[in-house]
């Protein structure tokens, strides 16, 4: 399923969140949003998920434009795992993951059934009965990304997958991220941290896009040369590569204010 922002603007308060954003995530690529605080990308998210309607422009599934679908019908096309939970604490974790199937017209039997394979498949079966506020950061993060699983759409929405988890866990949610988009899923990832998304695998075919003042800024891949410079000017600072491992793999590092 292609997801495509046409001329997307959004204005709050008198204040440009977004201003004139285009672009294309067709069915099975991996799109990163790069950019600094403020810069929009949550803001994006939340347009392509309809939770934010833009001022101007449209945001389209394929060939329709998201404003006109149900509730029911986006959930069944995108996903979304937000930087911070809003679930209720008192909620099990196999609760949280089964409310994510709201979509399916299916038997609670079903419903149980493919959240429990939804927490096995990243490694949290076992906290299924536990309430989510007696759960760690990274568990939650994997229950969350159970639900995600378990909503079982074409497109998924991450911001910030990886936030506040130590560097083990880290990786851990990047791969798991990356095997999702290899089973066929397109993916749309905010995140701070470029190297990160080396954990994804096959970084020749991740796209990352810099966006700053509610702007799309550029467009390139992981692995393009002019990646450290594009990114270093976007957040103001001396990027310096890298090489680590085999050859043509690379870490950017900042140095510095520029």
């Amino acid at each position: 399923m292609r997801l495509r922002l046409e001329h997307v603007s959004l204005e709050r308060h008198a204040r440009a969140l977004l201003d004139d954003v285009s672009l294309t995530v067709e069915p099975g690529q991996l799109l990163a949003l790069l950019g600094p605080n403020g810069a929009g990308k949550t803001t994006l998210l939340r347009c392509m998920l309809g939770l934010a309607t833009p001022s101007a422009g449209n945001v389209l599934l394929d060939d329709d434009a998201l404003a006109k679908l149900s509730p029911r019908e986006r959930a069944a096309r995108v996903a979304w795992l937000p930087q911070h939970s809003q679930a209720a604490e008192e909620l099990s974790a196999l609760e949280l993951v089964m409310a994510a199937r709201y979509r399916f017209d299916e038997p609670f039997a079903v419903t149980q059934r493919e959240a429990q394979r939804a927490l096995a498949r990243v490694s949290v079966a076992g906290v299924a009965e536990r309430a989510l506020g007696t759960l760690s950061g990274g568990e939650r993060q994997r229950v969350s990304l159970a639900g995600l699983l378990a909503q079982a759409t074409p497109i998924l929405l991450v911001d910030e997958p990886a936030n506040h988890l130590d560097p083990a866990q880290q990786i851990d949610v990047y791969r798991l991220l990356g095997e999702l988009w290899r089973e066929g899923r397109s993916v749309v990832c905010v995140t701070h941290d470029v190297n990160l998304l080396r954990h994804l695998g096959d970084p020749e075919r991740v796209r990352v896009a810099g966006v700053a003042d509610g702007r799309l800024r550029f467009e390139c891949g992981l692995d393009a040369p002019e990646l450290g410079e594009r990114l270093g000017l976007l957040f103001g600072v001396h990027m310096r590569a890298l090489a680590i491992g085999t050859p043509g793999n690379r870490v950017l590092v900042p140095e510095g204010r520029a």
